[in-house]
């Protein structure tokens, strides 16, 4: 090709390529056996520009390589680089890859449990750490010139959102800014938000899976594609295969056969026999038999997505049962080898409490789970043995998705549907890309494999809808903290605090959707021009008859509302009457039937410790039902009153956490009080009946002009029709006011709270307010009052870390039939000394209008740790304290890391010397022992 170019257009190619050559991007290729993609390269080039960069693109494409070259800079212009991640695991995986880079010297990690030369140039640190170091003002951040945050879009989660947010605005303008994201569909919007609040910064988009994804539904023994080539005219398209359609046709038009006694016994038989071959057909297979199924295919190492973690554990002994080895007699020593090794530190007497032994069969074997209910080694573990081929199957919750370097050949999706926390809800488009974005190992496998199992009801047709969408996109969770607000003020001033709230993603969103919101109120008030002319009335006014109509109508709803409200103010009544022993017909609702009253659940009756106490709610009593079941009800499952229809006597010795108390009292229940039948409820007359501004309405619409009009309901029609435009316009224009300043309205409540508790003096932060600055977390003014009002003062090491876990400690789902063991003494009075505080600031909020409902506040303290952590900080053994608590390693240890910040953070706090910062160190040394000092980092 060069003989075809003058002498001019060689000198120029050859000027080109010394140049190339002398880049820093040259010699950061060298350091890789394969050729950088092109958005890599196109990042890279941007980066030593000295521009930012925002690179979106799918799992497992590669995107860290940029952040690597940032690293690689950094080191070359002699300036420090830090290295973010959401999560822990993250941050000892990319810390083990740039030490095997750059050598131990030249990095370091800083995570909330360890911290290892962190006074390298190049520094791997989870994003809080960061956060934290630029309100303090560390003195690592001189000299830093580069920041990788990966995983960006965490930005989106709920709860630590936020922080991504403040460092992104907070760091310094010098400092180089590298955003890694998963393809987000609005990455353009965040790019754009980005170059406002960090100067130019470049997109780069890949939507190329570097190995591509075949997407199968797995039927009984056969797997299906999910989507099939078509050749049409205008080139080949994917369509849903029509086999799979073909399949739930069937399915949804099968017979159900019951009981026929016309036709006898002989036919059904034959029915059944039909209906068994129809089934040979269409079945989801089991666990065991789809990875032997895999295993045969050559589609393994696998990971089986389960969303439950007791389905994951479950998941691991049916393949046991089953027989299942997909190790040889090398492999299996090799996971011996490896596992001893790195479980040499624990004590064999947790060995056993830990489940090790079950562990290590599945993992010889090369089977195991990976959820957050495990201990952070045995995790650690089973990452290992996973990327060096040892363990082919995992079963996982959707935890493993968010990052953790774990490709595999294929993924499997056993439900398409998951639980939310408030409910079972499908998954969106965006999860399904994120967990199927685990298959195909790029460098090893040619194609990656995602696997839907085949469940009853199945619609291809919407399977194909999310694996065909891109939707993701990124949503600021971003809220103002009462610890960000006096950081804030402290440093900037309250004014140019706002200011910086203002740059925030969030108002960033808020501001860019009025444009559409103004765009939509210009078009509803020519719509209401159009509408007010069609409904022009030659006999008078009918927007006057209209508004009588409309105020009669909702005349007629308030009493009914009114009606509804007095018969829920007589069954709450009724309720508060009910005393422990009564028995009662639950009238509707889950539970409904015979029923035996425990405890009436009026609020003046029920713990302070009970979580999600609210005296608004009404009583709640706690029952024992015909069918042995012990619930807390609530007001909604008494529409009605509800009178006792017998007494029994409770025994002292029940226990509503044994089975056999419960089978036995309700065996009574039955034989006492089966066969009343509860008092049947009289209709009442309608308030509207004799209501007299229902009358005065009716007999002015009678005597309106318009009442004799001939086209009178169509013009009542076009009435309604202004009239809901007018409403929805009023909505609009609201929306547009709520949405312009919302941060900043935030955080000027937020400082008219603290400024009442005396945190904040104008633009001045008080004694009280820099110890506030110091306690992060979702109860950092509750930590902050406490310190204030001495509810610690006296406490041994075990009391206080059993309140300073009530801060951190939310149980993964309410029950409120039973209240929290508390340790006696000194820490209980404690801890309901922290509930009223909370109480007393929760009001507070209230008439500062600060919702909790919108991520703003303080949520109630939950005390359900506060046993097992006075326990463990006491020296019992984590047998005991396991077993006491009924739960999982895994969410014990994690608790306890918890417990140990923000016990670090209430010794920063409290004065110094005194009787709290002791006791909270001493209280670290009582936490931090046994499995939960286990190192991270190996």
């Amino acid at each position: 090709m060069t003989e075809d170019m003058s002498p001019a257009e060689r000198y120029a190619a050859a000027r080109a390529r010394a140049a190339e050559q002398a880049t820093a991007l040259a010699s950061f290729r060298e350091m890789y056996d394969f050729a950088l993609d092109p958005f890599q390269i196109e990042a890279c080039q941007a980066l030593e520009a000295g521009k930012g960069v925002l690179v979106a693109a799918p799992t497992g494409s590669g995107k860290t390589i940029v952040g690597e070259f940032a690293v690689h800079l950094a080191l070359e212009q002699g300036r420090k680089c830090f290295y973010t991640t959401p999560i822990k695991a993250l941050s000892n995986q990319k810390y083990t890859d740039l030490v095997r880079r750059y050598g131990a010297d030249r990095v370091g990690l800083l995570t909330g449990d360890n911290s290892v030369n962190a006074d390298a140039p190049v520094v791997v640190m989870t994003t809080e750490v960061l956060r934290n170091m630029l309100y303090a003002g560390s003195q690592s951040l001189s000299g830093l010139g580069y920041v990788v945050m990966d995983e960006v879009h965490y930005l989106s989660d709920r709860f630590r959102g936020a922080v991504w947010e403040e460092v992104i605005i907070h760091l310094p303008e010098s400092v180089t800014l590298v955003s890694l994201s998963a393809t987000v569909s609005n990455a353009e919007e965040f790019g754009d938000w980005l170059d406002t609040v960090r100067g130019d910064t470049e997109v780069i988009v890949s939507e190329h899976r570097p190995v591509p994804l075949w997407q199968h539904v797995l039927v009984g023994r056969r797997m299906y594609d999910l989507f099939e080539e078509r050749d049409g005219h205008g080139g080949g398209r994917r369509e849903v295969n029509p086999d799979l359609e073909r399949l739930a046709r069937m399915e949804n038009s099968r017979p159900s056969f019951g009981r026929d006694k016309r036709r006898g016994r002989v036919m059904r038989e034959a029915d059944r026999e039909r209906e068994r071959r129809q089934r040979g057909r269409i079945w989801t297979p089991g666990r065991a038999e789809v990875i032997d199924r895999l295993d045969s295919e050559g589609l393994l190492p696998a990971i089986t997505f389960i969303f439950s973690r007791a389905g994951c554990e479950s998941a691991v002994q049916q393949c046991l049962y089953a027989g299942l080895r997909l190790n040889d007699q090398e492999g299996r020593e090799k996971v011996r080898r490896i596992v001893e090794a790195r479980t040499a530190g624990i004590p064999d007497e947790d060995l056993h409490v830990l489940g090790y032994f079950e562990w290590l069969e599945g993992l010889e074997r090369g089977i195991a789970a990976h959820h957050a209910g495990m201990l952070p080694t045995f995790k650690e573990v089973v990452e290992e043995l996973f990327v060096k081929g040892l363990v082919k199957a995992v079963f996982a919750t959707e935890t493993l998705a968010l990052g953790i370097n774990m490709p595999a050949r294929s993924v499997v999706l056993e439900k398409l549907v998951k639980w939310n926390g408030e409910q079972h809800a499908d998954i969106t488009p965006g999860e399904y890309t994120q967990l199927t974005g685990r298959a195909g190992r790029r460098g090893i496998d040619v194609e990656g494999h995602a696997v839907v199992l085949w469940q009853r009801g199945m619609d291809p047709g919407a399977l194909a809808g999310l694996a065909g969408t891109r939707t993701y996109p990124l949503r600021s969770s971003f809220k103002p903290s009462y610890n960000m607000a006096v950081n804030l003020v402290s440093q900037f001033g309250r004014h140019r605090s706002r200011e910086l709230l203002e740059m925030s993603f969030a108002q960033f969103q808020a501001d860019k959707s009025v444009v559409g919101i103004s765009r939509q109120v210009q078009k509803n008030e020519d719509g209401l021009a159009g509408y007010r002319e069609s409904m022009t009335c030659h006999l008078g006014d009918f927007e006057e008859y209209a508004r009588l109509r409309r105020e009669l109508k909702d005349r007629e709803t308030e009493l009914a509302k009114q009606g509804a409200a007095q018969r829920r103010a007589a069954a709450a009544a009724a309720l508060e009457r009910l005393r422990p022993g009564d028995v009662i017909h639950v009238p509707t609702g889950k539970y409904a039937g015979l029923a035996l009253v425990l405890d009436p659940g009026t609020p003046s009756g029920r713990s302070n410790g009970h979580r999600g106490f609210d005296a608004h709610d009404g009583p709640r009593p706690l029952v024992l039902t015909a069918e042995r079941q012990v619930k807390r009800l609530a007001s909604i499952d008494f529409p009605v009153p509800v009178q006792p229809l017998e007494r029994m006597r409770i025994p002292k010795t029940f226990n509503a956490r044994s089975p056999q108390s419960r089978r036995d009292l309700a065996s009574a229940l039955r034989t006492k009080a089966g066969h009343l039948a509860p008092e049947r409820q009289r209709r009442q007359r309608s308030a509207a009946t004799d209501d007299e501004q229902i009358a005065r309405l009716r007999a002015a619409i009678r005597a309106h002009p318009c009442h004799g009009c001939a086209e009178r309901e169509d013009h009542a029609r076009w009435a309604e029709r202004y009239h809901r435009l007018l409403r929805d316009t009023r909505q609009l224009e609201r929306r547009i006011e709520g949405r312009t300043n919302t941060i900043a309205r935030t955080f000027d409540r937020i400082c008219a709270l603290l400024t009442e508790l005396d945190y904040l003096e104008g633009d001045t932060v008080t004694d009280e307010g820099r110890r506030l600055a110091r306690l992060y977390g979702e109860l950092d003014l509750l930590a902050s009052e406490c310190l204030r009002d001495g509810v610690w003062e006296g406490l041994g090491p075990a009391e206080l870390a059993a309140c300073a876990s009530a801060l951190v400690y939310e149980a993964r789902q309410a029950d409120d039939a039973v209240a929290p063991k508390l340790p006696s003494g000194r820490a209980r009075d404690a801890l309901a000394e922290m509930v009223r505080i909370w109480g007393r600031l929760d009001a507070l909020e209230e008439r500062h209008k600060i919702n909790q409902a919108e991520g703003v506040g303080q949520r109630e303290p939950d005390l359900g740790f506060a046993w097992a952590a006075y326990r463990w900080a006491s020296g019992v053994s984590l047998d005991e304290v396991l077993r006491d608590a009924e739960m999982p390693a895994g969410d014990f240890v994690r608790w306890c890391k918890q417990l140990l910040d923000v016990l670090g953070q209430i010794a920063a706090a409290a004065p110094p010397g005194g009787d709290v910062a002791r006791s909270a160190r001493k209280a670290m040394d009582g936490v931090l022992r046994g499995v939960v000092a286990y190192s991270s980092v190996g």
